[in-house]
């Protein structure tokens, strides 16, 4: 795989049960990757190794005025340098494809499992440790695969060498074979400590990574509440507390540096005085003392990469274990189904769920009401064909959605949690999503009552004379809560799925624009399966059918006007009312009653609570 390749047609099915498994699975999905790098390492390395027996050859010729062998010594001086240089250039080149190949296969599997789990992730693993994984965690995984080809011919070099050496010299290349390993080894004993610093920096620095991702999202609502420079501050001791622990992190390795440095300078002492005690006795030439010498000098290049593959795996093995927890996480049902299904051949009719009851006929504006939110967002998601547990599959027309793979269900049925996210782009791009046709985009922008966002954009982009190219800001945090909430709406509606669920669509709406939206979702939706999770009495008096769901049940069926006069528990849920409230007297203290302009009316609360007291 070359970058210009990239993406991968299909990233495989990783090992994720660990970190160092899920490490051993990228390096054998790359081992072609590897096996280039490992030889132009060996040709780079083995190059730089062989120029000191070079200069020693010269050397001596030059002491036994011998014209040829120096001739010689310089021709495999040049057929060095250039064997350096080349091995150079394409181990650089093999190692960094190595790099960006490994990184964009794991960005790539983290973002087919975001896709695949969907809303449920976030609910599963915190977007902290998520955007970690993403971002940084893929560098250091990438990191660690790409130094190993590069440390594996470091290591043939140094075995290869050491070898002939003691071929070349016996007496001081046994002395460099002896200390070389020890040189090699000597870091190990430190390195554990140095993983658990290393470990416990990053843990820190995710905690302050989710931290701080806490509060952006928000900033706005701790503007509001005073609370901005309470979380900066713990924001501040979080940020001095991954400080600390990466100087620490730093202290313990550049100790494990110092080892390196200092232990192949010793060796270098012990060669030179061993080797002018030789040489002195007659039994090692001045050529071969050079040779053994510079060779030992040019071996601290190979052994650096000692250091750094200890440094890559330390970095790289939480990182790769933070990425196989997310990378284990399964949805409670098959992605793939069992049902083989076009996307021009998905299933229509009545929306239904054994396990609660709820039933959304066919072309009908169904509202459901929750007493509690968090059941509203695990039922929506049941009814997209996502649940986040396993149980019975809601069914669509009479198909299970289990059985439809993920891309067929999701185009059947569209979820909008109460919490959409806007990414940032032109509103054009916003709207650049897949969609039947049959809705147009100043359609949808119309019924989500998107005239008054429209002009806020316009106006806050001056180089853009459609509002369309007008841009949105990352998650649209330049926009009010409400107006992010009715461009999510307006890009559902222009999407024009065959069932639409949507959770809490107008929770951040005025009552005024929220009566409006319910018509214009009313009318754009005519004749389309609609299912609107909400408790206000907008939206509910303009839903055809309106279900109330207590503890995972589905308690009573009706309209609007209907079940406030006769379910307690529903008028409850929509009208707030308090226990005391519930059972004073049997009389509805506190009631919104519509009229067909979605407006309230004193007279039709008086009449409703009178109708009410006759009743009890």
């Amino acid at each position: 795989m070359q970058i210009q390749d990239l993406p991968y047609p299909d990233p495989g099915v990783p090992d994720a049960r660990s970190g160092s498994r899920f490490l051993w699975w990228l390096f054998r999905n790359q081992l072609g990757g590897q096996l280039k790098s490992l030889a132009w390492g060996l040709l780079h390395f083995l190059s730089i190794s062989a120029l000191p027996f070079c200069v020693g050859v010269a050397i001596q010729a030059v002491v036994d005025h011998s014209g040829r062998r120096l001739a010689l010594a310089g021709g495999l001086l040049a057929l060095c340098c250039a064997g350096s240089a080349l091995g150079d250039t394409f181990l650089h080149r093999t190692a960094v494809t190595n790099w960006i190949t490994a990184a964009a296969r794991v960005q790539q599997l983290l973002a087919h499992k975001a896709a695949n789990l969907g809303s449920a992730l976030t609910r599963r693993v915190a977007a902290g440790e998520v955007v970690a994984v993403s971002t940084g965690d893929v560098e250091k995984i990438g990191w660690f695969v790409e130094a190993w080809s590069r440390f594996t011919a470091a290591a043939v070099t140094v075995v290869v060498v050491c070898a002939g050496l003691v071929v070349y010299q016996p007496a001081l290349g046994g002395v460099v074979a002896v200390g070389l390993p020890f040189l090699a080894l000597a870091a190990l004993p430190l390195l554990p400590r140095a993983t658990r610093r290393a470990d416990f920096q990053r843990e820190k620095a995710g905690r302050a990574t989710e931290l701080a991702s806490d509060t952006v999202a928000g900033l706005r609502v701790l503007r509001g509440i005073g609370g901005e420079e309470l979380f900066l501050d713990r924001y501040r001791k979080a940020s001095q507390e991954v400080r600390h622990a990466a100087v620490r992190s730093a202290r313990m390795w550049s100790l494990i540096a110092a080892i390196q440095v200092l232990l192949p300078g010793l060796l270098l002492i012990a060669v030179v005085w061993y080797g002018v005690h030789l040489a002195r006795q007659g039994r090692v030439e001045i050529g071969e003392l050079v040779a053994v010498y510079s060779s030992v000098m040019i071996l601290t290049y190979p052994l650096r990469h000692f250091e750094e593959i200890a440094m890559a795996y330390s970095f790289s093995r939480p990182s790769a274990t933070r990425a196989a927890r997310v990378l284990s996480l399964e949805r409670a049902t098959s992605a793939e189904g069992s049902l083989d299904r076009a996307g021009d051949d998905l299933p229509n009719g009545d929306l239904y769920d054994p396990a609660t009851g709820l039933l959304a006929p066919s072309g009908r504006l169904t509202a459901v009401v929750c007493g509690d939110p968090d059941a509203a967002g695990l039922l929506a998601e049941r009814l997209g064909g996502h649940p986040s547990e396993q149980g019975t599959s809601v069914l669509l027309g009479g198909v299970p959605l289990d059985e439809l793979p993920l891309g067929s269900a999701r185009t059947a049925v569209l979820v909008q949690d109460k919490d959409p996210v806007l990414l940032s782009g032109t509103l054009r791009d916003l709207l650049d999503v897949p969609a039947s046709g049959a809705v147009a985009a100043q359609e949808a922008l119309a019924a989500a009552q998107c005239a008054d966002v429209l002009a806020a954009l316009a106006q806050g982009s001056l180089d853009a004379e459609d509002p369309m190219d007008a841009r949105i800001t990352e998650r649209g945090r330049s926009l009010s809560g409400g107006q992010r909430q009715r461009l999510a709406l307006a890009r559902s509606l222009f999407t024009d799925p065959e069932v639409l669920v949507l959770d809490e669509p107008t929770s951040a709406v005025d009552s005024h624009t929220e009566a409006r939206i319910a018509q214009g979702v009313r009318d754009l939706r005519d004749g389309r399966t609609t299912v609107v999770f909400t408790s206000s009495p907008l939206l509910l008096d303009h839903a055809d059918r309106v279900v109330l769901v207590h503890e995972g049940e589905v308690l009573a069926v009706g309209v609007h006007r209907e079940l406030v006069r006769k379910e307690p528990r529903y008028r409850a849920v929509v009208t707030r009312e308090t226990d005391e409230e519930t059972g004073r007297d049997g009389v509805l203290s506190e009631v919104r009653v519509l009229n067909d302009d979605g407006v309230l009316n004193d007279d039709d609360v008086l009449n409703e609570l009178a109708e009410i007291e006759e009743t009890a």
